[in-house]
C-alpha cells in the first residue's frame, strides 16, 4: 500500500507554483487559502493531495517537477513576476522556456545585472534565503571615483548602516583595472546593501554586476540569457551549508 505524502500547508501551496514558501505562509495567515471548503489560517496544518486546497477559487496541486533556471539578468529589468508599472520583468525573459511558474531566489534591483536563480523548489528557496547558510555572493563594482585606501579599510572593518553593521567577507581592487573597479564578496541579504555601503562614503556606483552566487558563475552565460542547471549543480545546491 502506497504511503500518502503529507505536506505543511504553506509547503503545499508553494509547491503548487503559486508563490514562494514565505509568501505562501502569508497567504494562509491572511485567510486566502481554503482547505476542504473552509478557510485555513494555520500554515503548519498538515494536508495531503487528497485534500482540496484552493486559492482564488482554483484547486492547487503540488508540482513534483522541479525547475532550476539560472539567468544573467540585464540592466533595467525588475526582479518580479509582474509589474504594475509595465516594466520588463525577469518572468518576461524566461517564460518561454518553462511551462509552469517559477520564482526568483532573492532580488537584484532594477539597475543591477548578473546571476539570478529562479525555481519552483520552495525548500531550496528557503534554504538559500536563510541567513544561517551564509550564501556566498560576489559582485563586480564600477565606481564614479577611485576607492581610497582608507575607505577600503573602513568597508572591510564594517560600515554602520541604518539597519546595522554591513559585514563584507572580501574586498579587493580588480587586478589590471583602475581603482574604480572593485570586487566585493558578501553573504548578507540586506536590501541594496552594496549600493548603500558605497553611497555612505559618497561614491556613486556606475555598474553593479553579480558574478558569483552559491557556487554558480556566469561562465558561458551572456547577459540576458538563461540556462537550466545541471544535475550536478542541483545536487551541489541541495547539499549547500
Amino acid at each position: 500500500m502506497d504511503t500518502e505524502i503529507t505536506y505543511r500547508l504553506n509547503k503545499f501551496v508553494s509547491n503548487s507554483g503559486v508563490t514562494s514558501r514565505r509568501k505562501a505562509a502569508e497567504l494562509v495567515k491572511a485567510g486566502k487559502i481554503m482547505v476542504n471548503g473552509a478557510v485555513e489560517k494555520n500554515p503548519a496544518v498538515v494536508v495531503t493531495e487528497k485534500d482540496i486546497v484552493e486559492y482564488e477559487g482554483k484547486r492547487l496541486v503540488p508540482n513534483k517537477n522541479r525547475i532550476y533556471l539560472l539567468l544573467n539578468k540585464p540592466k533595467g529589468v525588475v526582479t518580479t513576476m509582474e509589474d504594475e508599472q509595465g516594466r520588463k520583468t525577469v518572468w518576461n525573459i524566461v517564460e518561454s522556456k518553462v511551462n509552469q511558474r517559477i520564482f526568483p531566489i532573492g532580488r537584484l534591483d532594477m539597475y543591477t545585472t548578473g546571476l539570478l536563480l529562479l525555481t519552483n523548489d520552495g525548500d531550496l528557496t528557503q534554504k538559500l534565503s536563510h541567513p544561517s547558510h551564509k550564501v556566498k555572493k560576489i559582485y563586480q563594482v564600477s565606481l564614479s571615483a577611485p576607492l581610497a585606501e582608507e575607505d577600503k579599510n573602513a568597508i572591510e572593518a564594517g560600515i554602520e548602516l541604518d539597519d546595522g553593521i554591513a559585514e563584507v567577507d572580501g574586498l579587493s581592487y580588480i587586478e589590471g583595472k583602475e581603482k574604480t573597479e572593485i570586487g566585493i564578496e558578501i553573504h548578507m541579504g540586506k536590501n541594496r546593501v552594496i549600493r548603500r555601503i558605497f553611497e555612505s562614503l559618497n561614491y556613486r556606483i556606475e555598474r553593479l554586476d553579480r558574478v558569483y552566487y552559491a557556487g554558480l558563475t556566469k561562465k558561458d552565460l551572456p547577459r540576458g540569457w538563461s540556462r537550466f542547471l545541471t544535475e550536478q549543480e542541483v545536487i551541489m545546491l541541495k547539499h549547500f551549508s
